[in-house]
């Protein structure tokens, strides 16, 4: 069913799984300190092996999907659409939904395992994107185009909205943006969707902090509204709303320059003990604090050259469905590194999503280490392409040499 190739491995991309086996590393021991702070001690070792396993598993996954031709798994990219749909679906409308008592129903609950499908299903609507526009790229200037688009990436957005969870569906909303401009939309279609969207999300933001707001706005999702007006108004909810992202940037603040993994014993206390969920969505709360602010770079840097090379692939991938899931898996990475750090830091407001590879969590660990077995299969591709077209040019020179009489 699948083409395994015989691959030139000096051309194999061994720098985008060693930056993911030392950020897996790094996060067995960060979440183990997150553990061990809000937890206790004698539950911190049971995670650490569990981010272990966890980072073999999502290592052999990457480079079994590396060595898979990603054309042939396109092809069967409806089947995986309406699975992904489906347990999306499932988290809120049947009782395999769990909301491991957060109050949003985002897992599904299996057998030794909670999962939550909402990290699957952001590949698979790259996936099912790239093939769409893939196949349109000639009639990109139809705003019929441009609809059925919307309609494959609203239909799974509109159930992860309804578990509920904003963080997942902005990510899916942007890599949509990035991917429909990298398609090639015609700019008589964008123009006009921003003048409407911009002039409506500043409409939204004042809207918001009017009274008549809290009684227009079901009760269920007043909390997503109240995360806004807290972060615009910080000092006023400093005790409620903004607790966790005020004692996170404490947090990351009392690290100082180099952080206290060296310099203090843990016995002595971490701030980040405070904030809740600190192991995953607010991982970088206890990164900030443990390596400082040397650290945190380190730690950006890693993940940047991750996104790095996955735009680097897109620009040299010379296949258009190949340069769209690469624009795609970028543009999906870009978004969860800056809003998380960017919430842990306050320059956003608060919202869930996973650090890549470093927040606890074995499905965001799952889907991120498929995005990046793809990526690799997409050089290997583009290497196989790009060796067979020299190939072919080298010999329509021979040829026309010898019609000239050169040999």
């Amino acid at each position: 069913m699948f083409n395994f190739k015989q691959y030139d491995w000096r051309r194999y991309n061994f720098t985008v799984l060693v930056v993911m086996v030392i950020l897996c590393i790094c996060s067995a021991y960060f979440v183990s300190f997150a553990i061990s702070a809000t937890m206790g001690e004698d539950k911190a070792g049971g995670y650490f092996r569990r981010q272990i396993i966890s980072m073999i598993v999502s290592l052999i996954i990457a480079i079994v999907v590396s060595l898979i031709d990603y054309r042939r798994i396109c092809d069967f990219v409806v089947i995986y659409y309406i699975i992904a749909t489906l347990m999306v679906a499932a988290t809120k409308l049947s009782p395999l939904g769990s909301d491991q008592k957060t109050g949003s129903y985002r897992w599904l609950s299996l057998p030794g395992v909670n999962l939550q499908p909402s990290e699957i299903c952001k590949l698979v609507v790259i996936m099912a994107l790239a093939v769409y526009f893939m196949k349109m790229r000639e009639q990109m200037d139809s705003l019929k185009t441009f609809l059925i688009g919307v309609a494959i990436m609203i239909i799974p957005t509109f159930f992860i909205l309804i578990q509920s969870d904003l963080s997942s569906s902005l990510v899916i909303f942007f890599v949509f943006a990035m991917m429909v401009f990298a398609a090639g939309l015609t700019y008589k279609i964008v123009i006009p969707i921003l003048a409407v969207t911009i002039p409506t999300v500043i409409g939204a933001l004042w809207f918001l902090q009017q009274p008549i707001a809290e009684k227009i706005i079901p009760e269920k999702h007043w909390y997503q509204v109240e995360r806004i007006i807290g972060f615009m108004n910080p000092e006023k909810y400093s005790n409620s709303l903004m607790y966790q992202q005020l004692h996170s940037i404490q947090s990351i603040a009392s690290g100082q320059l180099t952080g206290k993994l060296l310099s203090e014993s843990a016995s002595t206390g971490r701030n980040y003990s405070w904030v809740d969920v600190c192991e995953s969505d607010f991982i970088f709360t206890v990164i900030g604090e443990e390596v400082g602010f040397i650290g945190c770079c380190l730690i950006v840097a890693l993940l940047c050259i991750i996104i790095f090379m996955c735009i680097r692939t897109a620009i040299r991938c010379n296949e258009t469905l190949g340069y769209l899931i690469a624009v795609g898996i970028s543009a999906m990475f870009m978004f969860q590194v800056f809003a998380n750090i960017g919430v842990a830091t306050m320059i956003l407001p608060n919202t869930g999503l996973p650090l890549p590879f470093l927040s606890n969590g074995i499905s965001s660990m799952i889907s991120c280490s498929i995005a990046i077995g793809i990526i690799c299969a997409l050089v290997l591709v583009w290497c196989a392409v790009s060796l067979f077209r020299w190939i072919i040019d080298v010999r329509h020179l021979f040829a026309n040499a010898m019609n000239y009489g050169f040999f």
